[in-house]
């Protein structure tokens, strides 16, 4: 087996992060809600009109934020999808609640939004929708059924910066919404997230929340004269050093979005035909959505034909990898759910391949992934028609 060429991720760098973190260190101020902290609040609120934005040290601390906001308490439920990373969960259950998963679309990862009011009971609080690959989900119709049974919308956007729906920035159309910086995304700081509030029924109490439960924040602002312990809460604010890296990402965004688009499109354009053979099924974009060219991905027919070409491909030294595993059926989960089929959700656990998508990739290296791709199915295909003639 041939050593790695192309891996599937590599953490792109802008030139200007170890400037702005030994800048913070020389500030003599590296914990939480320092100056680039600060800096990159309000690049968010400015460039996508978001009420108010707290940097998190993770997405997964950014929904765990938003379900004690949400006031989740045992008993209650949370609708989810089940193809999806398991924190879009996790933060709800650690609450006490209940999760009811949902179905994707056949043709899209996203929650299948035709389906959710059929899962609503007396019990449930919150729907917890999942851009997959930066897609948006159908966020007119989920927001109508949030409001006619008065439910929070939590948009998870992990994977969803700067990507528009009906011309609206992700994460600015539910209650709260949660990002992801971590190094497998478009803009990173390592591992780093953040909470968006959209609704000022939240603003004061996430900010106590983020800040351990206490008004420290209003207290260095000068808002009052002594702080104290006056909610639940964690320490879920990330350092100066990780806040430095990412404005030094943020300043780049444009370049970076721009890249990765152009490489996304490419791969498009290169796998098309074998697309139209129906050899593979390649991202359906609703109308309603942008693209962010978060990650490319393509659909094999069955588990074996997708086992078989990561495994040609990692022989060929190109690292490819599947994604999700249906959370419904997992083991920790599996005893919870009630029983119902969820099919897409498990065809694309089984037949969904992630190709790799960074920044330093090159063309000729999609040029090299594609036609490997393309001899692998030329073979299979010869194979078929020899094993049909005899």
């Amino acid at each position: 087996m041939s050593a790695i060429e192309i891996p599937f991720n590599k953490p792109y760098l802008t030139g200007k992060e170890t400037a702005y973190i030994v800048e913070a260190v020389q500030s003599g101020k590296i914990s939480g809600n320092g100056l680039f902290t600060q800096k990159c609040h309000r690049f968010f609120e400015e460039k996508y009109g978001f009420k108010k934005v707290l940097l998190t040290t993770s997405c997964t601390d950014a929904l765990e934020m938003a379900a004690i906001l949400a006031n989740i308490q045992p008993g209650d439920e949370v609708i989810v999808p089940s193809y999806t990373f398991v924190s879009s969960a996790l933060a709800f259950v650690r609450q006490g609640a209940k999760i009811v998963f949902a179905d994707s679309y056949s043709d899209n990862p996203n929650i299948d939004a035709t389906q959710i009011e059929a899962l609503i009971t007396s019990k449930t609080k919150a729907i917890v929708p999942v851009h997959y690959a930066g897609v948006a989900c159908d966020m007119d119709l989920i927001m109508e059924v949030a409001n006619r049974f008065n439910l929070l919308v939590i948009e998870d956007a992990a994977q969803a910066i700067d990507t528009y729906y009906k011309g609206q920035p992700l994460g600015t159309i539910g209650h709260l919404a949660a990002f992801s910086f971590h190094e497998t995304k478009n803009i990173i700081a390592g591992e780093g997230g953040m909470l968006a509030i959209n609704d000022e029924r939240f603003l004061k109490r996430a900010e106590t929340i983020w800040e351990k439960g206490t008004n420290r924040a209003e207290f260095f602002r000068g808002e009052i004269n002594k702080y104290g312990w006056v909610d639940i809460g964690s320490s879920f604010l990330p350092s100066e050093i990780i806040s430095a890296f990412l404005y030094a990402q943020l300043e780049n965004m444009e370049d970076i979005q721009q890249k990765r688009t152009a490489l996304w499109n490419y791969y498009h354009e290169k796998l098309s035909p074998l697309a139209a053979q129906g050899f593979i099924q390649l991202p359906s974009l609703p109308d309603y959505t942008t693209n962010n060219a978060h990650l490319f991905y393509l659909i094999c027919h069955s588990i074996n034909d997708r086992e078989t070409l990561i495994k040609r491909l990692k022989e060929n030294g190109i690292l490819a990898v599947f994604h999700y595993l249906s959370l419904h059926s997992s083991p920790f989960y599996t005893a919870e759910h009630d029983g119902r089929l969820l099919s897409n959700s498990d065809y694309f656990s089984d037949c969904l391949v992630r190709l790799p998508l960074f920044y330093e990739l090159t063309f000729r290296d999609i040029d090299k992934i594609t036609a490997l791709i393309e001899q692998i199915y030329s073979e299979y295909n010869h194979a078929q028609a020899v094993h049909h003639y005899h």
